[in-house]
């Protein structure tokens, strides 16, 4: 009985698949860094519970550089989850881990501010893949958006008529209309619009924000999923309603 009782239990293992974003730092990095701190004045939320891979492959650094801007992200709270295409050379116990073999998915450039003024005075934006967008103060995306997209509009209000697959998302600094399901993220009022909402056919989400407050799915109230609904912030509770 006492060998039984002694004998060390297996550790379970399951493998997991994640969606992170990749972001590929340019030289000089005090440059690259004021044009990050531009997209998350415009974006309070761009980063929230997002992992972030750090792409340097190509980059001429040393391991001091490499280090400064690692802790340069961690002020801005983004954290590093692990670097990819850094020589070995790079690399020390005090920094994330390598990565290699990362999938490509849905690339995301987003214009910063003084490339996005046009002539009629408007800003443009420049979703992923085949995306379209206008720079005017609503888009209407009139197909499904697929997992691994990103779709990024902080000049108004986005409208999908069909649904936002799982590990896609939504950022608008204005309110969010789906059409469909909503299985992926949408966050709203990125721009600190506190007055946006969130409206969507059926409510299936990974996560919800608007001006930077946000529930997960854990957080969502059981008997609203496979709703639809609306979302909306007071002060700093969000709220949902059963639309209909």
């Amino acid at each position: 009985m006492t060998d039984v009782l002694t004998q060390p239990r297996p550790i379970r293992l399951k493998g997991r698949s994640f969606l992170a974003l990749a972001l590929t730092p340019e030289l000089p990095f005090e440059d690259w860094l004021a044009r990050l701190d531009d997209l998350a004045a415009r974006s309070a939320g761009f980063f929230l519970r997002r992992p972030v891979v750090l792409d340097v492959e190509g980059l001429d650094i040393d391991r001091p550089q490499l280090r400064e801007l690692v802790d340069q992200l961690g002020t801005r709270n983004v954290r590093i989850m692990g670097i990819e295409g850094a020589r070995a050379s790079l690399l020390a116990s005090d920094l994330p881990p390598a990565m290699t073999d990362g999938r490509p998915a849905s690339d995301l450039e987003v214009p910063v501010a003084e490339d996005m003024e046009e002539a009629d005075g408007t800003e443009a934006a420049v979703p992923p893949e085949s995306l379209p967008a206008k720079a005017t103060p609503s888009i209407v995306i009139t197909q499904p958006v697929r997992s691994g997209q990103s779709l990024f509009f902080p000049e108004g209000d986005v409208t999908v008529v069909g649904s936002v697959a799982s590990g896609a998302e939504i950022v608008a600094g204005g309110s969010i209309h789906i059409y469909g399901t909503l299985r992926g993220r949408a966050m709203a009022g990125t721009t600190g619009n506190a007055s946006a909402r969130i409206f969507c056919r059926k409510l299936e989400a990974e996560l919800i924000a608007i001006d930077g407050f946000y529930k997960t799915a854990e957080d969502m109230e059981p008997n609203l999923r496979g709703k639809a609904v609306q979302i909306w912030l007071e002060g700093e509770a969000i709220n949902t309603g059963i639309l209909g």
